[in-house]
């Protein structure tokens, strides 16, 4: 797993985060294969390879000049494979490009998020419960520090910026806990709130595409009758 590139190496923490985050498997989603093995004799190794999502030089795969040794060497410049996923993307870098990739370790952090910490109720009351504070921190963001307040409009007022660092450290981890615990508690569900589940789902992945991935404004709105998913209006009570 040692890589003599120099800065564009990554340190001891870096390669143990790596590996926290793989949770030990292969970051691909279509291939997740184990990255420890048990061999016959007892003895344990690991087949894990980092692979740099920018090159770690100027003329490796999906090479970006304008980043340092230190940013190429970087977490976020990183993920776990195993040889073969990774023999694969640097080999065909044009099928497999930056954004694809950052997108694999993205859902992969966001597959482990929603194996851990998620509750299977056994009514829908406590389930709203379980939602309803996220949701309205996430309305009290939009509509404190969205793209429609006033402050926006001047882009001096520092407005976009906050909205950003929200979106980010906010609104989209809120949203991945919601699909989550929802995903989990589809047995609650009535018809009509399983087709509001997938708008809200559409209208997550575009966001995280604008805001993560820097697609141009558009997709799927926000459906609002999640805003009383799992209560009593959208069923008609």
């Amino acid at each position: 797993m040692a890589c003599p590139r120099g800065a564009a190496s990554p340190d001891t923490n870096t390669r143990l985060r790596l590996f926290a985050a793989s949770a030990g498997y292969c970051q691909n989603p279509a291939c997740s294969r184990a990255l420890f093995i048990d061999l016959p004799s007892g003895r344990g190794i690991h087949n894990a390879e980092m692979a740099h999502v920018f090159a770690a030089n100027n003329q490796g795969p999906r090479a970006n000049k304008e980043l340092t040794k230190e940013e190429r060497g970087a977490f976020d410049n990183l993920i776990l494979l195993c040889p073969t996923c990774h023999k694969t993307v640097d080999k065909a870098p044009q099928e497999f490009p930056d954004t694809l990739l950052f997108s694999w370790k993205r859902n992969h952090a966001n597959k482990l998020q929603e194996f851990f910490g998620v509750e299977c109720y056994l009514d829908r009351a406590t389930a709203r419960k379980a939602i309803e504070a996220i949701l309205r921190e996430n309305r009290f963001i939009f509509d404190n520090y969205g793209p429609y307040i006033e402050q926006a409009a001047d882009p001096e007022s520092g407005a976009s910026d906050r909205w950003e660092r929200k979106v980010l450290t906010r609104i989209l981890p809120n949203n991945r806990k919601i699909l989550a615990l929802l995903d989990a508690n589809q047995h609650l569900l009535k018809a009509i709130e399983v087709d509001v589940l997938e708008n809200f789902r559409q209208h997550v992945d575009d966001l995280e595409a604008r805001h993560l991935e820097g697609f141009e404004e558009g997709g799927a709105t926000f459906p609002p009758k999640m805003s009383d998913i799992l209560g009593n209006i959208i069923n008609g009570r």
